[in-house]
């Protein structure tokens, strides 16, 4: 037993050792990595939000003195082919300014009267898929404006899924 003491007594003088070894190192490795993170921040150079706010306004600064120039560039471009496309100008003939006043343009269609022409022009009829082709227009839009017509009396229906002018 005396000899298990002594042993469990040099454990532990050991141990007592080891830790304060430990320590020690871990003390040193801290000190040391401090040292370096300051280093490491030293070395890099933070730039402040304003630094960073600066740079952008340069770059947006730059972006916009070349847009200037693209669009100054376009309008020179777009005024020569003006100055070569026109004619040299004539004196203006005072007869021409007492022409008879242009004609009105027709309104554009509706899509219903678009759709109602097309089934008035047909002798035998259309049906839907026909005016979704000669249209462009959808199936759902063709339908309602379809039906709507027929309400109205503008169109009739010469047999299933054909329409025909009324």
């Amino acid at each position: 037993m005396k000899n298990f003491k002594e042993d469990l007594h040099g454990v532990t003088k050991e141990f007592k050792a080891l830790t304060k070894k430990t320590k020690e190192l871990a003390d040193k490795l801290a000190k040391t990595a401090v040292a370096e993170l300051e280093r490491a921040q030293a070395a890099i150079k933070l730039k402040t939000p304003a630094q960073h706010a600066a740079e952008a306004l340069k770059a947006l600064r730059q972006q916009t003195e070349n847009l200037i120039k693209a669009v100054g560039k376009f309008e020179k471009d777009k005024a020569a082919k003006k100055q070569k496309g026109k004619p040299k100008a004539k004196p203006a003939k005072k007869a021409a300014a007492k022409k008879a006043p242009a004609k009105k343009k027709a309104a554009a269609q509706t899509a219903t009267d678009q759709v109602v022409n097309i089934i008035k022009r047909s002798k035998k009829g259309v049906d839907v898929p026909t005016l979704v082709k000669k249209t462009g227009m959808e199936d759902k839009t063709i339908r309602n404006i379809v039906f709507r017509a027929g309400k109205q009396g503008k169109i009739k229906r010469a047999g299933r899924g054909v329409y025909v002018g009324a």
